[in-house]
């Protein structure tokens, strides 16, 4: 059995680890990183990248079957499916490759190849023929599709996103399990571009929505394009020689059984922790059996260790990922009393059409936080002026603003060019800004964010503001 000595061990090369290895780097040499799988990011190989080459070739297919709308007949629209997968695999395949390279060029007695798990809690075994005693270990394992089991009797027509991805050609239907953020972008992308798809939900949520108003108007657009039951009775799932025949509860026709091609499970995530025999490590979990941690320093209960990305099952989006690796790193590699890092106002984007967009508080945190006391401002982009001319004015935008205080605290959109207006409100809660402050900012005319102006102004109008709350609030934070 080989032995090593490091200041550093990280387990895990996916985003965070990259930038955990990179960060410890910073402070010491003697380091190891671990990686059991291939290398290469869950965003490049079946997360971010390839699921917008996706949408990008659905997206071009549904603005030529649109063009009518402006006087514009393209003729006979013809999908070609393998070359549609043809070109998200050899785009990712590029993705990826950057990955690797960047990986590659982390100096080879820094790279440890094999599977990590704990003998004790500074002592990792690797496969079976190398022992790693560290100092401090940082956890970055990521995550994993998580499948229920009834679904599971799909057989071989169950896949996954990774999967996807992996096609030669579309195909001619499928079902869909959770409309979650996965769910919703993949579902509507293949209805696009003329896969028959239907899609099933268990609890009635949409994707990241809290807001019911924001909930119900997206709920009501994605049923013009696809069937989506966010709520499904189903009874069934069943392997036959067509295909994957589901059985449920339709409201009109009472039990129906339909035939689906494949069964595409976008049922969340499950952190990568169950192999790294963590009770070992003596460190205290959660329900789940996740780390707890705090998640300014990403510091678990036993000091010399950290834990950053999907894993710790918080905040499943490359950027918080790139900033916990990033703390993580620094306190591992610097070994002194951790640091707390930059934590930034949370921002999620759906690439749906229309977008939907999450900024700070969701409207349940907003309450609790204010007690009651905040308003909302909104805006309908169905008369939206830029919007109507580009063809694209569906949705709505709901801003949250904390009475006395004046300031904004959050917002959720399912509207034209959400991944773009998402960023100026993150931008402006994140600078605790009240709303009158952000009203101060330019408006260009004619363009889409001058809706963003007339919800400020709805919201505005609302709020009564108190000069010394103001004050006070700047200094203490939101719902101060």
């Amino acid at each position: 059995m080989e032995k090593r000595n490091v200041d550093v061990a990280i387990i895990g090369t996916g985003t965070a680890g990259m930038v955990a290895y990179k960060a410890a780097r910073a402070h010491t040499d003697r380091i190891a990183v671990i990686e059991g799988g291939e290398y290469g990011t869950t965003c490049a190989r079946v997360g971010c990248m390839p699921s917008k080459l996706l949408i990008a070739a659905a997206e071009a297919a549904h603005d030529m079957k649109a063009a009518e709308l402006f006087g514009v007949h393209a003729g006979d629209i013809r999908i070609d499916g393998r070359a549609v997968m043809e070109r998200v695999r050899r785009e990712r395949d590029r993705f990826v490759s950057f990955v690797l390279e960047s990986v590659e060029s982390f100096p080879e007695q820094h790279r440890v190849s094999g599977y990590a798990r704990f003998i004790d809690p500074h002592t990792l075994r690797v496969d079976d023929n190398l022992e790693i005693e560290a100092e401090r270990i940082v956890i970055a394992t990521g995550s994993r599709p998580s499948v229920p089991d009834f679904l599971r009797a799909a057989g071989d027509r169950l896949i996954v996103n990774d999967d996807v991805f992996n096609f030669d050609d579309l195909p001619s239907s499928v079902a869909v399990f959770g409309p979650g953020l996965i769910g919703l972008e993949l579902g509507q992308a293949l209805s696009r571009l003329g896969v028959r798809v239907h899609m099933f939900g268990v609890s009635g949520d949409l994707g990241p929505v809290k807001d019911a108003g924001i909930r119900d108007y997206a709920l009501k657009t994605f049923r013009q394009e696809f069937r989506l039951d966010p709520d499904a009775k189903v009874s069934k799932v069943e392997r036959t020689d067509d295909g994957v025949a589901v059985t449920y509860e339709d409201p009109e026709r009472g039990t129906v059984t339909d035939t689906f091609d494949y069964l595409l499970a976008a049922t969340g995530r499950r952190p990568n922790i169950d192999k790294l025999d963590i009770q070992n490590a003596d460190i205290e979990l959660d329900e789940r059996g996740v780390p707890r941690f705090n998640p300014y320093t990403m510091q678990c209960s036993a000091r010399h260790i950290f834990i950053a990305g999907d894993v710790n099952a918080e905040l499943p989006l490359l950027h918080e990922a790139t900033d916990e690796g990033r703390i993580a790193g620094n306190n591992a590699g610097a070994g002194h009393e951790p640091r707390v890092g930059l934590r930034r106002t949370p921002l999620s984007v759906v690439f749906t059409s229309p977008q939907i967009a999450t900024v700070g508080m969701s409207i349940d945190e907003v309450d609790e936080r204010c007690r009651g006391c905040f308003e909302v401002g909104e805006v309908s982009f169905e008369g939206q002026g830029r919007s109507r001319v580009i063809g694209k004015n569906q949705g709505i935008l709901r801003v949250y603003g904390e009475q006395g205080s004046g300031l904004l605290m959050g917002a959720e959109m399912f509207g034209p060019a959400a991944e773009h207006i998402g960023h100026l409100l993150a931008w402006a809660v994140q600078k605790r800004m009240t709303v009158s402050e952000v009203l101060e900012m330019p408006f260009y005319h004619p363009v889409i964010e001058e809706g963003v102006r007339t919800a400020l102004r709805d919201l505005n109008h609302k709020l009564n503001i108190e000069p010394e709350m103001v004050d006070r609030c700047l200094e203490c934070g939101p719902g101060a």
